[in-house]
């Protein structure tokens, strides 16, 4: 494999999907509030966020190869690393430096930004820049950051950073619909931590699945995914988000069916790995669909 294919590798390209949503919700959150979407801020928005979730991925593949996670982990298609850096280690340098340089680039559209926006957004990009560099070597060793960090990052910071990079206001409304990105995303990362426990415990980590067992873990997990359709339906009823935002509630048969296989599976490995792959589709689809809603009562 050739370095410039393993460090794209270590981007883990598909999971990219994720900031287009956020990033979507957020300018349909901006629109909703009745703000003008300037396109060439909300690319520069989009390309910072890809930035960011690339080089956190990168950073992550980098620290876990050079504490020798990689070596004992059992990888599936959705935890485990893309094993890009195991098949090829002469890649390990150039992966620390592209993910640098992407973090910069990150750093750099904050910039811009704020130049454009004002100051509304540092207290953002600073939290998200922080996530980026402490994820892997000090979150994942403490259990309740290690829950919250990734929700945080793809929820309040992307989602609520996209409306006031856009507007320079903090709308509540639009920090109350990322909180379904914030549980979701969360959840996302909780539950493809079930196959990593033992190899995660003997590189120190620690995370909820490791200290309360699979299937007790499971339980908070579904509570977590269900839970998000809940803060929609509740936000509704008190008038906080619009009626168009019950168009989430299409993925409630998805929610339901992750959050049954998750607590019918948490401690059968093999059979547990559909269930994560359907957590990724919801996870994808739950705020796009909340997105959609949000644009539609915009318009």
């Amino acid at each position: 494999m050739s370095i410039p294919r393993t460090v794209v590798g270590t981007m883990r390209v598909p999971f990219l999907l994720l900031p287009f949503v956020c990033v979507a919700l957020g300018l349909a959150a901006a629109a909703w509030a009745g703000q003008p979407i300037d396109p060439w801020r909300a690319a520069g928005v989009l390309l910072g966020a890809l930035a960011a979730h690339a080089s956190v991925n990168m950073f992550n593949e980098w620290h876990d190869f050079r504490s020798g996670l990689d070596a004992t982990t059992q990888r599936t298609p959705f935890s485990g690393g893309s094993g890009a850096l195991p098949a090829d280690p002469a890649a390990l340098q150039a992966t620390l430096v592209v993910a640098s340089a992407l973090l910069a680039l990150t750093l750099g559209v904050g910039v811009w930004l704020m130049a454009r926006q004002g100051a509304a957004l540092l207290p953002i990009g600073l939290a998200g820049a922080v996530l980026v560099v402490a994820y892997t070597p000090w979150i994942t060793h403490h259990p309740l950051l290690c829950l919250l960090a990734p929700g945080l990052g793809f929820g309040p910071l992307m989602v609520a950073g996209t409306d006031v990079a856009l507007t320079g206001v903090h709308h509540p409304a639009t920090y109350v619909a990322s909180l379904v990105p914030l549980l979701q995303v969360s959840g996302l990362l909780f539950l493809n931590q079930f196959p990593d426990v033992d190899a995660d415990r003997a590189v120190g980590r620690r995370h909820i699945p490791m200290l309360w067992g699979r299937p007790r873990a499971a339980r908070l997990f579904a509570a977590m995914a269900l839970g998000a359709q809940a803060v929609v339906v509740v936000a509704v009823l008190v008038r906080v988000l619009p009626w168009q935002a019950l168009l989430t509630l299409l993925a409630l048969p998805l929610t339901v069916t992750v959050a049954r296989g998750a607590l019918r599976d948490a401690d059968d490995l093999p059979a547990l790995v559909p269930t994560m792959g359907r957590n990724v589709a919801m996870t994808l689809v739950t705020p796009a669909l909340l997105a959609l809603g949000l644009a539609w009562a915009a318009w």
